[in-house]
């Protein structure tokens, strides 16, 4: 089914306006969240992006209900993998605790304007161009090999990107924060504070992590809405996560395979549905391959979930392992008392 125009205007209205209340609260009272609070608002927003789902299921039907979720799923594990990295920008940057909600939302708010400009020429491309589900597969296989490889290891230092340099290099700056402003007037100038960096920063970066979520998306719908509203709820949710996961994003030590089994199978989803559509000469003559198969969107959700569910378990029994005290060889004192009596 077709979802009503309405709908999906006053759904991106609603959104909006969410982000924007959001933004203004934290604005008016800096502060670092204690865990209740993050764990409150973490379940507000899983709440909120079921109850949109709900919706979608209400007014067209199990299969963009089913997508959104699969896409969800996908998106908001792929955020708290990158999490780590926003810890990275952080660090480099010495951000004060304090402000560092009001960072990560404005970097969300700068992502989600970009990413909405990616997602719409993708959709533009996808709709004339049948054939760039082969790119867009193979990149997709390509990086859950690159991922896999990599495992649980990461980069302890974080790199500028290109945007970030020029940045600093343009815009006349200042070392000191001055209580969470952007601008400041230092000795009669107005100069920015780091704080304009570290918003393009956390902004520019989340784009270029883009590049591996919305095609991934892509490869559960080809609905331009669906793929940016789960963009949306994925990260509206992250800067609650960033200070409930913190040292704990350490933790999941098998999450990158994971995601790299999940990016894996919904690259070979493209490239099957490439082939199941396929216009190219050089490929069957130019005709579909009838024996391509198309996997439904429960099947899709089924295993995302699974495998996600699958590496949360065994990170969680590995850090168990990991933090239970050795036992002591044969022959050697068990404890304290032991020791004494010897």
């Amino acid at each position: 089914m077709t979802l009503p125009t309405i709908f999906e205007v006053v759904s991106l209205v609603a959104v909006v306006g969410v982000l924007v209340a959001d933004l203004a609260i934290i604005g008016r009272r800096p502060h670092v969240p204690t865990v209740r609070e993050s764990v409150a608002w973490v379940l507000v927003y899983i709440g909120l992006a079921l109850g949109f789902a709900g919706l979608l299921l209400w007014f067209g039907g199990p299969t963009p209900a089913g997508q959104f979720i699969a896409g969800w799923l996908t998106e908001y594990s792929l955020s708290v993998d990158n999490l780590f990295v926003f810890m990275l920008i952080m660090g480099a940057f010495t951000v004060p605790r304090q402000y560092q909600q009001r960072v990560l939302m404005v970097g969300i708010i700068v992502a989600l304007v970009l990413r909405g400009g990616f997602i719409l020429v993708g959709a533009a491309v996808i709709a004339h161009v049948s054939w760039v589900f082969y790119v867009f597969g193979a990149f997709l296989a390509y990086t859950a090999v690159t991922v896999w490889r990599e495992g649980s290891a990461e980069d302890e230092e974080y790199r500028e990107n290109v945007v970030v340099r020029l940045a600093e290099r343009v815009l006349p700056l200042t070392r000191e924060y001055h209580d969470g402003r952007v601008r400041a007037v230092v000795d009669g100038r107005r100069l920015f504070t780091p704080l304009l960096i570290v918003f393009v920063a956390i902004g520019t970066t989340d784009v270029l992590f883009a590049f591996d979520s919305i095609p991934a998306i892509f490869g559960l719908t080809h609905d331009p809405f669906i793929v940016f509203t789960t963009n949306v709820f994925a990260l509206m949710g992250l800067r609650q996560l960033y200070f409930l996961l913190g040292g704990l994003l350490r933790r999941l030590t098998f999450l990158p395979y994971g995601l790299a089994v999940v990016l894996g199978f919904i690259g070979l989803k493209m490239l099957s549905e490439a082939l199941h559509t396929n216009t190219l000469p050089f490929v069957n003559r130019g005709r579909p391959v009838e024996w391509a198969p198309e996997v439904p969107t429960w099947v899709s959700l089924v295993v995302i979930a699974a495998v996600l569910g699958a590496t949360v378990l065994a990170s969680w029994v590995h850090a168990r392992r990991e933090s239970a005290p050795a036992l002591p060889a044969a022959g050697e004192p068990s404890d304290e008392r032991e020791v004494r009596r010897g």
